[in-house]
């Protein structure tokens, strides 16, 4: 009857254990014992990066939308009333519309990364992700109170 080989969940075929012959004490000294440490850097290169074996589920994904999708209905009406603050300040309502939209991109742009990172940490924290998000937010904050001045 043939043996199988062990494998882990990923599918990879797992070391066979190391056997080592009897020994005396003299020689037990002599050579260190082989311990699983040992055995995983060996296969260190056949291991893959963690950010890519974490997958975001499907579900996941769609309460992420869903949350921001409620997110900028409610940014929307924030928007509306922001600007109509600004035009009740006796802001021009051109100035106040713009900077109410500056706002409206602010908070989106913050609430996207919010929710990216909360959506799987290990994929959307990197800065090709991150960085460009809070750009845009820093961004569109300065200009929502650099638009709303007179």
């Amino acid at each position: 009857m043939a043996q199988e080989t062990p494998k882990d969940n990923a599918g990879f075929t797992l070391p066979a254990p190391a056997s080592t012959p009897a020994s005396t004490p003299a020689d037990a000294s002599a050579s260190a014992p082989v311990t699983p440490a040992t055995t995983a850097s060996v296969d260190a290169p056949a291991t893959l990066d963690p950010a890519s074996a974490t997958d975001t589920s499907a579900r996941d994904t769609l309460i992420g939308g869903a949350v921001l999708l409620v997110l900028f209905i409610a940014f929307f009406f924030a928007k509306n009333a922001y600007a109509n603050g600004l035009v009740a300040k006796r802001l021009p309502p051109n100035k106040a519309n713009a900077s109410g939209w500056w706002l409206f991109i602010f908070l989106a742009s913050l609430a996207t990364a919010v929710v990216l990172a909360a959506v799987n940490a290990h994929k959307f924290l990197a800065p090709l992700f991150m960085g460009p998000l809070l750009l845009v937010g820093l961004v569109a904050l300065v200009l929502t109170f650099t638009s709303s001045r007179n």
